[in-house]
Parts: C-alpha cells; sequence; structure tokens
C-alpha cells in the first residue's frame, strides 16, 4: 500500500486516466473528487466490505 500525503488542489494520477484530487479537508475529514473513465467501478469502501461478507 501507498501513503502518500496531499493538500486540497492536489492530486494523484491513476495510470494515464484516473485523477484522484482532494477537493477539502478538515480534521478528521477528507472529501475526494474522482475522475475516471465510465466503464471504471468506483465502489465506496464500507459498500465493497458489505458485498464481500455476502460473497462468502
Amino acid at each position: 500500500m501507498l501513503v502518500i500525503g496531499r493538500k486540497p488542489g492536489e492530486y494523484v494520477m491513476l495510470d494515464d486516466d484516473i485523477m484522484v484530487k482532494v477537493v477539502k479537508s478538515e480534521e478528521g475529514h477528507l472529501r475526494l473528487a474522482i475522475e475516471a473513465p465510465k466503464e471504471v467501478k468506483i465502489t465506496r469502501g464500507e459498500l465493497f466490505e458489505e458485498q464481500q461478507q455476502n460473497n462468502k
């Protein structure tokens, strides 16, 4: 796992077509903007974990 620090307005690129940008950061809260092709499925972590539990 890669862990990096980013400030609001900064971003990281995944390959050439997925951007994850910090749009707001307050103590204990973080808002991200994700720009990706429509065919890329994006799922919140708690929903992903619930799906994994249901698949067992």
